[in-house]
């Protein structure tokens, strides 16, 4: 860990929360990971050497804490991790950070942050399953400009947990949803309203009416999406 060779307290919780790719790591945290899996999904770009040291170095630090499983079973020797209380205590700056970007960074988005699989990742982790009011439904998302093998997936919604599959479930298709991959992550963002987005015909809706009324709850966005940005609104929405 590079440092600033400063006593000061800002330089000092600087030097640990600053580093490249630790801020997302506590944001991933923060929502729920608790796997290596999970928090490397969040952090596509990050190596698994480095997460593997980050994560080494950041419960040294006191800021997260290894959980091992310890049980019987495939799973034994895997272990979990979980902020401390010093951790959480950042958490409040985390949002902050996610405040700011939201009112002063907003823009259309680049080529290279078009990302498919945080998409998916953000998708899985934040919906809300139940929210059809079904023990059992399932979301098919159409992205149509991906190339084949990329673009269809199937979130399976089942008590109250959802789980991206690569293939057809198998349980019948309770709503179909088309758009182009940057116009899912501008709705996701908050950018592109998911009323506007279908009645301009950027989304494409399908499905029972009662099930088509829950999209909202089931996308579950958060409360970022109501920022309003400062600067001049991005073109998407």
């Amino acid at each position: 860990m590079k440092t600033y060779g400063q006593f000061c307290p800002v330089a000092k919780a600087a030097e640990l929360f600053c580093e490249r790719w630790t801020p997302l790591i506590v944001r991933d945290l923060a929502a729920g990971a608790t796997r290596f899996s999970e928090i490397q999904r969040g952090v596509p770009l990050m190596s698994p050497t480095i997460l593997s040291q980050r994560l080494k170095q950041l419960e040294a630090e006191g800021i997260i804490e290894r959980r091992p499983d310890g049980g019987p079973g495939p799973g034994r020797g895997r272990a979990s991790y979980h902020l401390t209380e010093a951790g959480r205590e950042f958490v409040p700056l985390i949002e902050a950070l996610g405040v700011w970007g939201q009112r002063w960074s907003r823009r259309e988005l680049a080529e290279h942050e078009i990302d498919l699989g945080l998409l998916l990742w953000t998708l899985e982790r934040s919906v809300s399953a139940d929210a059809f009011g079904k023990e059992v439904a399932v979301v098919q998302v159409e992205f149509t400009d991906q190339p084949a093998g990329k673009k269809v997936w199937w979130f399976l919604n089942e008590r109250g947990h959802c789980t991206l599959c690569i293939d057809d479930p198998g349980h019948g298709i309770d709503l179909y949803l088309g758009c182009t991959l940057a116009d899912m992550i501008y709705i996701v963002r908050g950018d592109l309203p998911l009323r506007r987005a279908i009645s301009s015909g950027r989304l494409e809706v399908v499905g029972p009416r009662a099930i088509e009324k829950a999209l909202g709850a089931w996308l579950n966005l958060g409360p970022l999406t109501k920022v309003g940005p400062a600067r001049q609104k991005a073109r998407a929405g």
